[in-house]
């Protein structure tokens, strides 16, 4: 056995404690320099619960946008179930193709367009403007850091983005239905690239982008009964106008040709799937959910506006069966949309009653206004002019009614002008494309229906 000293103990001893020495001074020597650098990086950094109030504000718009994609499988399943077998496809392929072609316009143009945070390409003394800034979106840089923010009191641009172009989708959506069963597929997407791209956001921009609406006029509109419902209304009556009926509709006596729908259960679920679509459209355009108050608030707009969409679908139950001696099942899911879109422009003021009231005159627009446009030869083969366009319209003027802050004319004024814009230069776009290209299938195309003219499904027994 080999011998140890005392020599070789105390040496061993000595690189012991040296052993067990380095740990604490490494820990010295981490701590000592990262806790200057973190003093100065805390300094830079917004306070914790700034931080907080943009991961609950970004947060708030991703659910939102999840919620309003939703309703474009809202739209397609109520547009497919309106429209006779023939066209299923084609109609579903257009809301496939408009939503895609919706985004890549709103990221191309639309975003900056609509949003120009002060840099106006044609401006006005008091701040606002009327044409907004030109270029891409651009989002954040990756894995920033509080302090890189563009604006820690509000949300992300990635998150706003998002959550902005559903609503320029959904916009496009609403022409997409009027023009079922007549229209070609190309047209309609040259005009969705104009509507998505220059009309919808130049005039969103108006108010929601501090525009002169909202600057001259006071103008008012929550979430979009004029923005966005009643803008898609009235591309799509310009488009009806200048479309045309479908071939046997109305008959030369003036009387009604009923064309029946293929299927009310998956009209119904698209109906449903719109309700609920409807909370985040409604509900994140609170744009805050930092507070107490900014909660509580995005829990009252959705219960409000559930209320108004009950309000229009027994409105329109009721009034039909008053009317027809019986219940129309089409009214009532146009009436339930009707409601929703009525109570968009203000779903925050009002109480759980008078939003279901607001609802219910939605309702009642829609049976009055269906068969009016019938008489008027104007074929809207899903209700859209009636529930987006009209009930757009009442919902805008019903602001006046429960926020103090809204005043009449500032309202009409607005709405007008939203109104002869939009109809005017969707109405010169449609024009032109049916100068140059057409707007119209063949008769015999639109006989045989567009799922064969169009989208090349094989044709149906009768046609073979």
């Amino acid at each position: 056995m080999r011998q140890i000293t005392p020599i070789k103990m105390l040496a061993g001893a000595g690189l012991a404690a040296l052993l067990l020495t380095l740990p604490a001074l490494g820990q010295d020597a981490v701590v000592v320099v990262p806790e200057a650098e973190a003093a100065a990086t805390a300094a830079a950094e917004p306070a914790f619960d700034a931080q907080m109030v943009f991961i609950l504000n970004s947060l708030l718009m991703l659910i939102g946008g999840f919620l309003v994609f939703w309703m474009a499988a809202g739209f397609a399943m109520v547009e497919a179930g309106l429209v006779r077998t023939k066209n299923v496809s084609m109609q579903l392929l257009k809301n496939i193709s408009l939503f895609s072609v919706a985004c890549l316009m709103y990221y191309l143009i639309g975003y900056n367009l609509m949003y120009p945070l002060g840099n106006w390409v044609i401006g006005t003394d008091d701040g606002g403007g009327y044409i907004g800034a030109i270029g891409i979106a651009i989002l954040e840089g990756v894995g920033i850091s509080a302090g890189e923010a563009s604006d820690i009191s509000y949300a992300a641009t990635s998150a706003d983005f998002f959550f902005q172009v559903m609503f320029c989708a959904t916009a496009a959506s609403i022409v997409s239905g009027t023009l079922a069963e007549r229209i070609k597929l190309w047209p309609f997407l040259i005009f969705t690239v104009v509507l998505t791209g220059l009309i919808y956001p130049i005039q969103a921009s108006w108010k929601w982008g501090g525009g002169f609406l909202d600057t001259q006029f006071g103008f008012l509109d929550f979430a979009g009964s004029t923005v966005v419902h009643s803008v898609g209304g009235w591309a799509a009556l310009a488009g009806a106008i200048l479309l045309g009926a479908r071939r046997g509709k109305y008959n030369a006596d003036g009387s009604v040709n009923a064309m029946p729908g293929s299927s009310m259960p998956l009209a119904t679920l698209g109906m449903f799937i719109l309700w609920l679509g409807w909370f985040g459209f409604n509900g994140a355009s609170q744009l805050a959910m930092g507070s107490v108050g900014d909660v509580s608030d995005v829990g009252r707009i959705m219960a409000n506006t559930n209320s108004g969409a009950l309000g229009g679908a027994l409105a329109a139950m009721i009034l039909s069966q008053i009317l027809y001696k019986k219940v129309d099942l089409t009214f009532v899911i146009n009436g339930a949309l009707a409601g929703l879109v009525s109570i968009t422009a203000e779903p925050l003021t009002p109480g759980l009653g008078t939003s279901a009231l607001i609802g219910a005159v939605g309702g009642v627009i829609v049976v009055f206004a269906v068969p009016m446009l019938d008489r008027m030869k104007i074929d809207d083969v899903v209700g859209a002019i009636p529930v987006h366009l009209l009930a757009g319209i009442w919902g805008t003027i019903a602001v006046v009614f429960t926020n103090p802050e809204a005043n009449l004319m500032g309202q009409l004024i607005s709405i007008v002008i939203v109104g002869a814009f939009v109809f005017v230069v969707s109405f010169i776009v449609w024009f032109i494309l049916k100068a140059v290209m057409g707007l119209r299938p063949t008769a015999e195309d639109e006989d045989m229906g567009l799922d064969v003219a169009e989208v090349g499904v094989e044709a149906y027994p009768e046609f073979k």
